[in-house]
């Protein structure tokens, strides 16, 4: 009889105590069994304080409360912190996994010893209606890191990783309000090939008002932040610095002229001028 390796799961959670019992749930309902649920909450005034009691105090749920701090790669590093399995795994609080999710992602990587990381599929549903994904066109596996320049194609909640990959990058950038999953990807697809299973394993709930992207509106002033950082750095291997260059000045181009448009001059010139620093 095989010994299956613990898979350690975090789930943020602010204020949603009914979606993350959900979330919750449909970890616990895994094929998989060999799971602990890390529940991270960042200073919910809600009822999210309860979520361990409404599973009977199973002993598989762990339950964290931390100061608020509405950043996401922070409550997720500090569930990193105390996971004691071999994998994690993250779950945003309105999202939910199909049943077989994690069971098909450790036979994946136990038949891709190589691979350290495992990506899915997702269905999108906003407002009660499926969204069609059928326009989003990039490569999902192996080395991926030219299509994960232009925006996040990894989704956080399709994720199975080796917890010692997770800890070699350094987790999330804790000062990224969004777009911390776009700026981790970019760092991890720099050096690692990416497995992908090609099944919609999670659902993504969206159109609830309460989730940062709809906070903002748009989220690639946020991507511009995480990428500049990493250029500034020389993160990247040689190949893959100027390419990370020459799409962090179209951004800033992009960016820029909606800025005119919208009379933000200040803000236009900032970003042309990131833009023809990196351009050549």
């Amino acid at each position: 009889m095989s010994i299956h390796p613990l898979v350690s799961v975090i789930i943020p959670v602010y204020n949603r105590f009914e979606l993350a019992k959900e979330a919750v749930s449909s970890v616990l309902g895994q094929t998989f069994r060999d799971i602990e649920v890390i529940i991270v909450d960042d200073g919910s005034i809600d009822m999210t304080s309860l979520l361990p009691t409404y599973y009977n105090d199973d002993l598989r749920v762990k339950y964290i409360k931390i100061k608020h701090s509405g950043m996401p790669g922070f409550v997720r590093n500090r569930g990193v912190d105390i996971a004691q399995g071999k994998y994690i795994a993250f779950l945003d609080s309105d999202d939910l996994w199909v049943s077989r999710k994690i069971e098909k992602q450790i036979k994946y990587l136990e038949k891709n010893p190589s691979c350290r990381i495992v990506h899915t599929r997702e269905t999108w549903i906003r407002n009660g209606k499926t969204v069609s994904q059928s326009g989003f066109k990039h490569k999902r596996s192996g080395n991926i890191f030219s299509d994960a320049l232009e925006k996040c194609i990894i989704g956080p909640s399709t994720v199975l990783m080796e917890k010692s990959l997770y800890s070699e990058l350094g987790g999330f950038d804790e000062d990224l309000e969004i777009a911390e999953d776009y700026e981790l990807w970019l760092r991890l697809c720099n050096s690692n090939s990416v497995g992908y299973i090609d099944e919609p394993m999670i659902t993504k709930r969206a159109g609830h008002g309460d989730q940062l992207s709809e906070k903002y509106g748009q989220i690639e002033i946020f991507r511009i932040r995480g990428l500049q950082n990493l250029v500034e750095q020389k993160y990247f291997s040689l190949a893959n610095q100027k390419p990370a260059e020459q799409e962090l000045a179209r951004k800033c181009r992009i960016y820029a002229a909606g800025c005119r448009k919208r009379r933000k001059i200040e803000e236009a010139e900032i970003h042309e001028s990131i833009a023809a620093r990196y351009r050549k």
